[in-house]
């Protein structure tokens, strides 16, 4: 469309991601730019995030309302001319010596120096950030180095890794799952929370990758002191499987790259935070299959919910052998799933196996205390944001997120996978179920899916009869979100958890709801998952 002599671009269609989230496809990286700017100088009612990719723009609302006339509003819009941004040229020393190179150098024919002289022989501009922090997309002056992704991606990546897929350049700033072809490294720190700019490229700038032979470690700088330990809190005596500490997330970093992980069970850390008299975003122990046992360092106020386990107390040793009643002093006592109660100083408290159910939520009254990074203290298992996981012998403290002079009384749980059931997970299809023949999506929805023990916080992967595309070639890299089922060329779905990348270039057959999540964040490994479409949402999408 033209007005006088100026070009009007507008959205080219919508379609829905789950129930509150929609992706705006539009004709080319300038529209992108120019509908992220838009957004991001006057945010339509309702949003949450803003991710930008290769051809698309996912927003994520904060409900499905919001998502619905989003999506309709996102029609509405007219996007002005290319957005101009302060552009730097960062260099890269980078050793080739990657584990896909020579695979590389057989699928572009240009051998192996070939390679390389095409990867350092042009200026990248970095087109998007996604995937993990520091993940930047940065798109070529020439098409000599287009090369697919892997058919199956790896579970884990090298810190550093110079890699490419389609017609695309990164460095992975940290060990992660991915799918890229690897031909070379580097030491140059992509993402540190610890510099005014986290990130090392941001979009807009050039990266020239120049080749070395050696790499030059530059280490970080000293860690500060350790702080004095508190007085009063809580003991990590044994971690179990693991433990980590979450709350409800951080929203609105999806331009840096940065998910927003926390609980994956929120229903239950909200429980647990409400018994004890928290405020619902106060940080708890989100702890995996059990074996946590902790002790109090003062007198404490805790809830456990969540699957349910044996919640066992041991008094300290040395008590006397009668208590102040006459009766038998130092015997171990069970205590109730969400209900709070008193653990006192020296006391210790073991979270048994689940008898259904994966991840129990453990909230200390005032919650655990802990810096905050980009507004949440959850820890991003991808991203590595966040704390450590718990380890034997640290000593937590606890801080004043209350709401409540009281603490809640005992609440009643939802059920709980239990051991050789189903759990069923209403699905939206899309946004790519058209990469799909409906059998697919039938096969997706009629068979018994397997969570295997390469699962984790960022992804269920899942084991069963592999599904076939009805399409060749690669989809642009594009947002993603909590909840969706990506499928790799070997067909075997991967469901994403909330610590997923903020893009993947696998399509997206369909988006489990929003309501469902907290179900399968308790599908253990080895439980079984079936796919259902909404009988409430159907497959229509928001437009076309």
């Amino acid at each position: 469309m033209e007005t006088g002599m100026q070009t009007v671009h507008k959205v080219r269609s919508v379609r829905p991601v789950g129930t509150r989230a929609v992706l705006a496809e539009l004709d080319g990286m300038q529209d992108v730019l120019a509908l992220q700017s838009l957004l991001a100088a006057s945010p339509l009612p309702g949003q949450l995030d803003v991710l930008a990719a290769a051809e698309t723009v996912m927003v994520v609302a904060e409900s499905a309302a919001a998502a619905r006339a989003i999506g309709s509003r996102l029609l509405e819009l007219e996007l002005a001319g290319p957005v101009e941004t302060d552009s730097a040229l960062v260099v890269i020393d980078t050793v080739y010596d990657g584990e896909d190179l020579a695979e590389v150098a057989g699928l572009t024919g240009l051998g192996v120096d070939g390679v390389i002289a095409a990867h350092t022989g042009q200026l990248w501009t970095v087109a998007f950030a996604g995937f993990a922090p520091g993940f930047g997309y940065m798109v070529s002056e020439n098409q000599l180095l287009e090369v697919p992704r892997r058919s199956t991606p790896r579970t884990a990546v090298p810190a550093g890794s110079v890699a490419l897929a389609g017609n695309y350049s990164a460095v992975y700033p940290r060990r992660s799952p991915g799918g890229w072809q690897l031909i070379g490294r580097t030491a140059a720190r992509m993402w540190d929370l610890d510099r005014p700019q986290p990130a090392l490229v941001r979009p807009g700038d050039r990266v020239q990758y120049r080749a070395v032979r050696e790499l030059v470690d530059v280490s970080p700088a000293a860690a500060p002191a350790a702080a004095a330990e508190p007085a009063t809190g809580i003991r990590i005596v044994a971690p179990g499987a693991l433990s980590l500490i979450q709350d409800l997330g951080r929203r609105g970093h999806g331009g840096l790259g940065v998910s927003a992980a926390g609980a994956l069970d929120r229903a239950s850390i909200r429980r647990a935070n409400r018994l004890v008299g928290n405020k619902a975003s106060a940080a708890a122990i989100e702890t995996v299959n059990g074996g946590l046992t902790i002790q109090a360092v003062g007198d404490q106020v805790i809830a456990v919910a969540g699957a349910p386990s044996s919640l066992t107390i041991t008094p300290p040793s040395g008590l006397a052998e009668n208590d102040d009643d006459g009766g038998p002093a130092g015997q171990p006592r069970t205590v109730p799933m969400a209900a709070p109660f008193a653990l006192l100083d020296g006391e210790t408290l073991t979270v048994g196996a689940p008898e259904a159910g994966f991840r129990s939520y453990l909230a200390v009254r005032g919650g655990a205390d802990l810096p905050a990074v980009l507004g949440s203290r959850s820890t991003d298992t991808l991203s590595g944001i966040g704390p450590a996981p718990l380890a034997a012998g640290q000593l937590l403290a606890v801080g004043q997120d209350t709401e409540s002079t009281a603490v809640g009384s005992p609440e009643l749980q939802p059920d709980f996978p239990e051991p050789g059931s189903v759990t069923v997970l209403d699905i939206v299809p899309g946004p790519r179920d058209d990469w799909f023949d409906l059998s697919e999506l039938e096969s997706l929805c009629s068979q018994e899916w397997e969570a295997t023990p390469q699962s984790n916080r960022v992804g269920m992967r899942l084991a069963g009869e592999p599904l076939q595309r009805s399409r060749d070639g690669e989809l642009p890299s594009e947002g993603t979100m909590a909840g969706a089922i990506q499928i790799p060329p070997a067909g075997l779905p991967v469901l994403f958890l909330a610590d997923h990348p903020i893009t993947g270039g696998y399509p997206v057959i369909g988006v489990v709801i929003d309501e469902h999540l907290d179900r399968a964040a308790q599908v253990p490994i080895g439980g079984s998952i079936r796919f259902r479409v909404s009988p409430a949402l159907g497959t229509k999408e928001v437009s076309k």
